[in-house]
């Protein structure tokens, strides 16, 4: 639906702008003729007209409603401009045929150009119409009836008008992707126009993404155990935690008196863990200039959601990598590009399923046509110390570390996502 609703934004807007054109030129004249000069008080409006044609050798014909005089001082100005500014001293208007340039009121010109419409408009109902076959290679054919028979489709708030007239029909044969259309000759000449700028082949884009996910972790923990005695009864026993499924190493020392009637061990226990972790994930894809594309990869897990009537089904939540991605070719050269990245994961088990670590991106950047651009990065610290001993001994200056153990632990995580946008050359392949 999204590619249909541009294709038929694109004809309108290409119509918009062919009926536009030629007032466009009008209403921004560009002035390129030969200077002169014309320094009159009081001049007839005929005569300073005969002056400007005798000057500048163009075929003028003035109409008999024309009159009236003015005062001109201008020295060493364009003829064309000249021109003009007479015509708009006096609410006069030209009007060019051929090599023929037809001067009188504005009004008149309004009725004469009224008048030709009206003519034209009855000899259509008149005119015999013609079929004509389209054959197109890149557009669906079955997009262009839209603006070519209904009102279908807007530029701005200005609606799309119907581009055939009123008895004017199409149809399309999708096998072959071929338009046929029937119509006054005139109406087929700008439909021809309208495939002409439409039929074209879009360009590609092929995107290339690395989401970076690194880890670092460190943990260390030291603790003790003392013992008394033939027995070795425990006077403190705090060890060292194992840390990611390793015990910790133990190193033992026992004290006798010199009658060997005391005994007093003593064990250190201790132990340093390190991870690092890094996930690269580069998903890639190749899409049209303005046409969304989704990839995705990841696991869905199913949970249970209860029916109306006391059962209950199976749905699924995906956990995935998706990566969604609308580019759009700018005049320059460069690509912007709508974004939406999601990066999840399964996380830990609750009473009712696996949760789901998140992490989103959505945002539109522009970047250079073969360039890096970074469109997001998450970064998380965490710092933990546990300590724990015996009330009052642990806190002993120089012995305390005898009464009690501690642990602490460093963690960090970052999340970096790249993206490299690359135009495509008509015939280059999808990788």
């Amino acid at each position: 639906m999204r590619g249909r609703a541009w294709w038929v934004g694109m004809m309108a807007w290409v119509w918009v702008m062919l009926a536009q054109a030629q007032t466009t030129q009008q209403s921004s004249p560009v002035f390129s003729g030969e200077p002169m000069s014309m320094n009159f008080p009081k001049i007839e409006v005929r005569t300073a007209l005969q002056l400007i044609a005798d000057f500048s050798g163009v075929n003028m014909v003035v109409s008999d409603s024309v009159s009236g005089s003015l005062s001109l001082r201008l020295n060493q100005v364009p003829w064309d401009q000249v021109l003009h500014t007479v015509l708009q001293a006096r609410g006069l208007g030209q009007e060019k045929s051929g090599g023929v340039l037809w001067i009188a009121p504005q009004t008149e010109l309004a009725i004469r150009e009224k008048t030709g419409l009206e003519n034209r408009i009855s000899l259509q109902t008149l005119e015999v119409l013609q079929t004509r076959a389209f054959a197109l290679n890149y557009a669906k054919a079955q997009d262009l009836l839209a603006p070519l028979l209904n009102n279908q489709g807007a530029v701005g708030n200005t609606p799309a008008p119907r581009l055939l007239s009123a008895r004017g029909s199409a149809l399309v044969d999708v096998r072959t992707n071929q338009l046929f259309v029937t119509d006054v000759a005139d109406k087929l000449t700008q439909v021809a126009l309208l495939i002409e700028r439409i039929d074209i082949p879009q360009q590609q884009v092929l995107i290339e993404a690395r989401i970076v996910e690194a880890s670092d972790s460190f943990a260390s923990s030291l603790g003790v155990r003392l013992g008394r005695g033939d027995n070795n009864a425990p006077l403190v026993q705090l060890p060292a935690l194992g840390l990611q499924g390793q015990n910790a190493a133990t190193l033992g020392l026992t004290l006798f008196d010199a009658a060997k009637t005391l005994r007093l061990s003593v064990e250190l226990s201790a132990l340093e863990a390190e991870g690092l972790g890094r996930v690269v994930a580069s998903p890639r894809l190749v899409t049209a200039d303005q046409a969304k594309a989704v990839i995705e990869q990841g696991t869905e897990l199913p949970y249970q959601v209860a029916a109306g009537n006391g059962a209950t089904s199976i749905a699924f939540r995906k956990a995935n990598l998706r990566l969604e991605v609308t580019p759009r070719i700018t005049p320059e050269g460069s690509i912007t590009m709508d974004l939406d990245v999601h990066k999840d994961s399964v996380g830990q088990s609750t009473p009712a399923g696996f949760a789901i670590d998140t992490k989103h991106v959505s945002t539109q950047v522009r970047v250079d046509d073969g360039g890096t651009v970074m469109i997001g990065g998450i970064y998380e610290t965490s710092d933990s110390q546990n300590l724990a001993g015996v009330p009052g001994l642990r806190d002993l200056p120089g012995v305390g570390w005898l009464f009690g153990n501690r642990s602490s632990k460093r963690s960090k995580q970052e999340l970096l996502i790249f993206l490299s946008p690359k135009m495509l050359s008509q015939r280059a392949l999808a990788p």
